[in-house]
């Protein structure tokens, strides 16, 4: 648990910004991509996972036709930029499967329906849970949500701005809470998200963080108390 301190969500995004520059965005918003996205390769860093979605969008095509045409092989050159390629490649043609039969190959009216029918609904598809959910939602521009990954909530945590719980899902419900310090905007939470993100995976890293060089040093209350691991 971290000790709560006086800096905002508002106040934390703009030091980011002024840190790292405006964040690159996802090459898509198209749900079914973004879903695409989330499984192209387990356990990738940000750009090795764009380098695979990129790889399947010049070489299969990310149309669910497209890669229930494709061959194994053909997947798992894509899925090869993660680990655990062969179960990749299987999960995105799961992927398509569920979205022809499903939802005969477009998911536009999916996310724009009420929030948690659109969350249950995305979460049908393999490797998609809540936070999954509502990353899609967000960055498909259809809802306001700050959704962040385990990175960037790490990143909340440490400052103090949400408390850790017991459970990841428990602690992941409590940045809800943070996020209304945020105009309810998607763009405003797409930047917020990935700033949070490249934080987290740069800087204010779970083991060997370098916060003597951290922006957010001097307010960070797992910085102040010494809890370096």
């Amino acid at each position: 648990m971290t000790k709560k301190t006086s800096i905002t969500l508002r106040e934390t995004v703009d030091a980011l910004r002024r840190h790292y520059g405006s964040p690159e965005r996802l090459p898509t918003a198209d749900p079914f991509e973004l879903i695409l996205l989330e499984n192209v390769a387990y356990l990738a860093s940000p750009a090795r996972r764009r380098e695979a979605f990129e790889l399947l969008r010049s070489t299969i095509g990310t149309d669910p036709i497209a890669i229930l045409a494709a061959d194994s092989q053909a997947l798992e050159q894509v899925t090869a930029r993660g680990i655990l390629k062969s179960t990749f490649a299987a999960k995105l043609r799961e992927c398509a499967i569920i979205a022809v039969h499903d939802f005969n190959g477009d998911l536009s009216s999916i996310i724009r329906e009420p929030l948690q029918i659109a969350k249950r609904t995305l979460q049908s598809f393999p490797g998609i849970g809540e936070p999954g959910a509502e990353k899609i939602l967000l960055f498909s521009g259809q809802q306001a949500l700050l959704a962040p990954d385990s990175n960037g909530l790490r990143v909340l945590v440490r400052l103090g701005l949400v408390r850790e719980e017991k459970t990841y899902a428990r602690t992941y419900a409590a940045s809800r809470e943070v996020a209304k310090d945020l105009p309810a905007d998607p763009g405003v939470m797409q930047e917020a998200h990935l700033l949070l993100q490249q934080h987290g995976q740069t800087l204010c890293k779970r083991s060997d963080p370098h916060c003597e060089v951290c922006p957010l040093a001097h307010v960070c209350a797992y910085a102040k108390v010494g809890q370096l691991k």
